[in-house]
């Protein structure tokens, strides 16, 4: 049973500092059956640029150690990083069964919402910064399925369908909402500076983030081209034309579907999105989105189109009620009508 090691008091107050981007990398290890601070370094270049020169140098192939390493990228907590498990082949087993029991420590001291991903190694390959692209894009990549979770797939898939209703989508989807990225929210605030005038935004379905396509200049004519023939998207447009004599700038908002070539799980995300995407659009950015259009294909964005979108045309009088006639050369049955003590006969 391994013993329960303690976090030395300098090593915590070096982590707390740390967090607040100071820091490119910090080495742990254990000594005298405590965590110890083993080294650290600055920033220099970009996360990329340091990685190796930083983080190579500082492995052992005797003994394991965990090395936190920042990225540039931030996320709510702050900072991102890396946290690397090294764990070298020659070191002896003792000390690896100790590092790996004692591994949740580190990063509840450290806090794992800053941990963007996390590495293990017993050589330098698995490591390096070539090591770090491999993991991520083997975690980004499909896991093969087989004929079992295949199967299994499809009747999940077919469930959604059946179970998704009027009722239940709005319950159940309601609450869903990706958090903008940086360059997004950016883009959103020129665009209530009308300093730009059109946004693309994507899913990234795996980071559950929406993040900015493009931002170029555009025109009504270039819409159609805008819209992609093959994958969902959110549009802002500022469209600028004249109603009445009255020149306005009108923000409209486009979510393209370009029929069923998309998934299942993309045309779900992207439509329980949409709302809450709006909702924070007006109440965050102060945008007023006169039209909401939904379209399956960039041929529908015409001036004409637009127009009659934004300012629907209104119907001035609305047709009388007209009476049915009776039937024809027909004045019906004559009726008796009795008063008291007469009989009168009416036609």
């Amino acid at each position: 049973m391994f013993l329960v090691l303690v976090v030395t008091p300098e090593l915590r107050e070096f982590l707390a500092r740390a967090r607040g981007g100071s820091v490119r990398l910090i080495k742990v290890r254990i000594q005298d059956e405590q965590l110890v601070l083993g080294a650290s370094r600055e920033p220099e270049k970009s996360w990329d640029q340091d990685y190796d020169r930083f983080l190579l140098p500082l492995l052992d192939d005797q003994e394991p150690c965990y090395v936190l390493y920042r990225l540039d990228s931030q996320n709510a907590q702050g900072y991102e990083w890396i946290f690397i498990s090294w764990s070298p082949d020659q070191s002896p087993v003792r000390q690896k069964m100790l590092y790996a029991a004692t591994r949740a420590t580190v990063k509840k001291e450290f806090g794992g919402g800053h941990v963007k991903d996390e590495l293990f190694g017993t050589v330098e390959e698995d490591v390096c910064l070539l090591g770090y692209q491999r993991h991520v894009s083997s975690c980004s990549a499909p896991a093969p399925l087989t004929l079992a979770e295949q199967e299994l797939r499809r009747i999940k898939i077919t469930e959604v369908k059946t179970e998704i209703s009027v009722e239940s989508k709005h319950q159940t989807l309601q609450g869903l909402a990706f958090p903008l990225q940086e360059t997004a929210k950016r883009a959103l605030r020129l665009l209530a500076q009308k300093r730009i005038n059109y946004i693309q935004l994507r899913l990234d379905v795996e980071k559950e983030t929406i993040e900015l396509v493009h931002s170029n200049p555009t025109e009504t004519r270039d819409l159609p081209r805008r819209v992609p023939t093959d994958t969902p998207r959110y549009h802002f447009f500022l469209y600028k034309h004249s109603h009445e004599g009255d020149y306005l700038e009108s923000v409209v908002f486009i979510y393209s579907m370009p029929g069923y070539s998309c998934s299942i799980k993309e045309r779900m995300l992207y439509s329980s999105c949409k709302s809450r995407l709006l909702d924070e659009v007006k109440k965050d950015y102060h945008l007023e989105v006169a039209k909401k259009l939904e379209i399956d294909n960039g041929e529908e964005l015409t001036e004409d189109f637009l127009y009659d979108e934004v300012h629907p045309k209104q119907h001035a009088h609305k047709q009388a009620f007209a009476k049915p006639r009776g039937p024809a050369g027909k004045r019906g049955h004559k009726r008796l009508i009795r008063g008291t003590g007469e009989t009168k006969q009416e036609s």
